[in-house]
């Protein structure tokens, strides 16, 4: 699944996330310091943001940009070096690369927006009440700048599934490549043919979606983690608790990981519980092929027997998904009122305005909901587990391991779904 299109992909996913945390830190500790020794200075901490196109251009941007650029090269350099007979590392090295940067400009989009958010409901505020001074033109300005951002967002949107559409097919066409160079090795699996085609197929797919996904979290923790931790200078105290020091930043990272654990409690049987539907159904539905070409097959005990299977197993997926749902839905209810139920000492000392609190409610979504990864997208997650361990049983002949356990269970059976459901 990975060997065929990464080079060495153990090593070089934990070189990568070694060599990101490095960049991070860097950036983080002397970044600044160097990009205003070439002329490239962070914006002073009472500057206000510019609001609009202008955002993507400030001198603290532009000098991100380079930076990526130069740890990119040095990076994917080396590993051009190290795997230079690899097929695939224009693709697998150079286009993630891509993915990561354009994932990260998007974020900078919801950045800008936010930056926008600000002034547009404060002014908003100061209409609403009344205030003198308010005009017609500065509304209509606000729009126009609002539009720019758009713009941008469009435009990224639109490069983002165009290319990685083409990349996940690279790395789908890489798996196939490669698993059709081993065939006569893979045939004995059971649904060698559906893993090989369909398989592949919903595992690059699934990818697609997910990948992208992860990358534009992280980065949004990247980006928006300091500007909350610098919003809680407007929070003080907190609903029962009291003061704590920057405390929308602690309770975003402390409310996210609570419900991350409690729905990967709640689901940890879910995959295997795919993986055996996936297996029961594979088996019916190549009984009824058999049955279209030869009259001795697809028999009415034998499809009911196998059916039954699938009926027995979709009935114990539903009862465990039933408590899933219910910690799933009842969290996600909870976390629609976490924030204003925090925020109502604020609200009543009348701390900030209306456009801080739209800041500052966007900034500690983005934050909740990159954390909440495996809250939103459990349910994807679990199918992709359940491909991946059906794949994993090709890794396995390939690599003359035993199989997993399930299917050593189907191969003893003599080719009969005989599971333990």
């Amino acid at each position: 699944m990975f060997h065929s299109f990464f080079p060495k992909p153990k090593l070089f996913f934990t070189s990568g996330a070694i060599w990101t945390l490095a960049c991070i830190l860097i950036w983080y500790t002397v970044g600044p310091q160097i990009g205003a020794a070439i002329g490239l200075p962070p914006m002073a901490p009472d500057q206000k943001p510019p609001i609009g196109l202008a955002y993507f251009f400030t001198p603290d941007n532009l000098w991100f940009y380079l930076y990526f650029t130069i740890f990119v090269v040095i990076f994917g350099g080396i590993w051009k070096l190290i795997a230079r007979d690899h097929p695939w590392t224009n693709w697998s090295i150079w286009g993630s690369a891509f993915i990561i940067f354009i994932a990260y400009f998007a974020v900078q989009t919801s950045v800008a927006i936010n930056n926008w958010r600000g002034p547009f409901f404060d002014l908003l505020q100061d209409a609403l009440a009344r205030k003198p001074g308010i005009t017609a033109s500065q509304f209509y300005l606000l729009q126009l700048r609002f539009l720019e951002i758009g713009f941008v967002g469009v435009v990224l949107n639109v490069i983002t599934a165009f290319f990685t559409n083409h990349y996940v097919f690279r790395w789908r066409t890489a798996m196939n490549d490669f698993y059709m160079s081993k065939w006569d090795r893979l045939r004995h699996i059971e649904g060698a043919s559906q893993r090989v085609q369909e398989d592949t197929m919903r595992f690059a797919n699934i990818l697609e979606g997910l990948g992208v996904t992860l990358i534009n979290s992280v980065m949004t923790l990247v980006v928006f983690l300091p500007l909350l931790f610098n919003m809680s200078e407007h929070v003080s105290d907190l609903p029962v608790i009291g003061a704590i020091p920057h405390a929308l930043f602690w309770l975003a990272i402390a409310w996210s990981l609570f419900g991350t654990a409690l729905l990967a409690l709640a689901g940890i049987k879910l995959p295997g519980l795919n993986f055996r539907n996936q297996r029961v159904e594979a088996a019916y539905r190549k009984e009824l092929v058999y049955g279209e070409d030869h009259s001795d097959r697809a028999q009415p005990v034998t499809v009911r027997e196998l059916y039954s299977n699938v009926r027995r197993n979709y009935f114990r997926l539903y009862w465990h998904y039933l408590y899933f749902n219910v910690a799933r839905y009842s969290y996600g209810q909870l976390d629609a009122i976490f924030l204003n139920f925090i925020l109502i000492p604020t609200f009543v000392a009348g701390k900030i305005t209306l456009g801080i609190w739209q800041q500052i409610a966007t900034a500690f979504g983005e934050v909740s909901n990159s954390f909440q990864y495996l809250v939103n997208y459990w349910s994807t997650i679990i199918e992709l587990l359940s491909i991946h361990k059906r794949l994993k049983a090709f890794e396995a002949a390939i690599d003359d391991e035993p199989l997993p356990e399930i299917d050593r269970q189907f191969i003893d059976a003599g080719g009969k779904e005989e599971l333990a459901l």
